[in-house]
């Protein structure tokens, strides 16, 4: 887990915790007092602040968490319950009757103890897990367009195509980094070149490769044109599927 979390007051204004969001890579900030957890703000709730002034403090955007772990939890156990609850961290408090918050639990932090213990998937492919279905953008929508997908879709990440290409990655960290201007197209925000995966890459591979670059899903493509000297990184690619973090995931431990 991640001990010692950046925390927030209950009485924080959302415009400042829009900015720690900006300034610092947290998917969620937990929100306390007096050391005691009350909820947790994602990227997703501080996507709703729109405006550069306004009175909503932290208790007012935050949500509960669905999930609660102890110290104790075996640890198996908590991403079984972090997949089925469709969550990507929970928050990791003393007890069930103290609610003292020691840390962060996500997906990412069982994935890379999962890796450092060398743990593998038996030979499986992207293409054995890969998601078809893929909800996009188009490199010219607007940051409000973006944002209605995500919220849609659920998904906090979204390929972007040009010509049904495959030419950059946004995600909701991009979008709130971006500042206050909803009329930004895609292309001003995006990562690129993404890394993609193709089919044929093994589980083990695109796992070490979200791990070492801190990437929360993967693009899975074919006729990628790679950047030299950056095999990953395609300027360009026929996207065919994703492949996301809980994916990757539930293929270790399932």
């Amino acid at each position: 887990m991640t001990s010692n979390p950046v925390t927030v007051p209950i009485s924080t204004a959302a415009t400042m915790v829009r900015s720690i969001f900006r300034d610092v890579d947290f998917r969620c900030i937990p929100v306390v007092e007096e050391g005691h957890l009350k909820g947790l703000i994602t990227r997703g709730n501080i996507l709703n602040i729109f405006a550069t002034k306004s009175n909503i403090e932290a208790r007012g955007i935050m949500a509960r968490p669905k999930l609660i772990f102890t110290p104790e939890m075996d640890l198996i156990d908590a991403a079984h319950n972090l997949l089925n609850a469709e969550e990507i961290q929970a928050p990791v408090v003393e007890s069930n009757n103290n609610l003292t918050l020691l840390g962060i639990l996500s997906v990412f932090d069982i994935l890379k103890v999962l890796l450092k213990e060398g743990s593998k998937t038996s030979s499986k492919t992207l293409g054995e897990i890969k998601t078809e279905n893929v909800v996009t953008c188009d490199y010219q929508d607007h940051i409000s367009t973006l944002w209605d997908k995500m919220d849609e879709s659920g998904f906090s990440g979204l390929p972007v195509l040009k010509k049904n290409k495959v030419i950059g990655i946004v995600t909701r960290k991009d979008l709130i980094k971006s500042g206050h201007t909803r009329k930004i197209p895609a292309e001003k925000v995006m990562k690129t070149p993404p890394i993609v995966g193709t089919s044929m890459m093994l589980v083990d591979e695109a796992a070490n490769l979200m791990v070492q670059e801190d990437i929360g899903r993967l693009p899975v493509v074919k006729n990628p044109i790679f950047i030299k000297n950056e095999p990953h990184r395609a300027k360009e690619s026929e996207i065919i599927g994703i492949v996301s973090r809980d994916d990757v995931l539930r293929s270790y431990i399932n």
